[in-house]
């Protein structure tokens, strides 16, 4: 018997706390799909979705994260036009000057109300319930 099952990958929304009104770090990547997106990876075997996170954050942005809270796990199976995956996003606190390495081609600072349109995956509506979040303490709802 063969399983398909979806494919474990983490996202990161880096606040950086060092910048008045916390503004958070997006990667513009420098493979398809192309845009802006939320800096993150696929999960290597044998690693937990919390150490993926910390090195895909150094990855893509240079940084040294702080983990804060689990945020909410995005599983829409059309999420990634590439294949079928998972998203556990995290939400992390950093400090200092993002550099863009790794798959990053670029790398920008944004504060919430300045968000680019062209965002990758589901990013859109990952940053639109972070948005509602932050803005109201509301985590997004289970859609069963």
């Amino acid at each position: 018997m063969t399983y398909r099952n979806p494919t474990p990958t983490v996202d990161i929304i880096i606040e950086l706390i060092d910048q008045p009104h916390r503004p958070i770090v997006l990667i513009e990547r420098k493979n398809t799909p192309y845009g802006w997106a939320i800096p993150g990876g696929f999960m290597d075997y044998g690693e937990s979705a919390e150490t993926a996170a910390k090195r895909e954050a150094k990855e893509e942005t240079s940084l040294e994260v702080q983990l804060i809270e689990q945020f909410y796990v995005y599983s829409n199976p059309q999420r990634d036009p590439r294949q079928h995956t998972l998203s556990v996003v995290f939400i992390a606190t950093a400090k200092g000057t993002p550099e863009a390495a790794d798959d990053a081609k670029r790398i920008a600072i944004f504060h919430l109300w300045e968000i680019p349109a062209n965002l990758c995956f589901d990013h859109d509506q990952i940053l639109s319930d972070y948005r509602t979040y932050r803005n109201y303490g509301f985590r997004p709802r289970l859609s069963c």
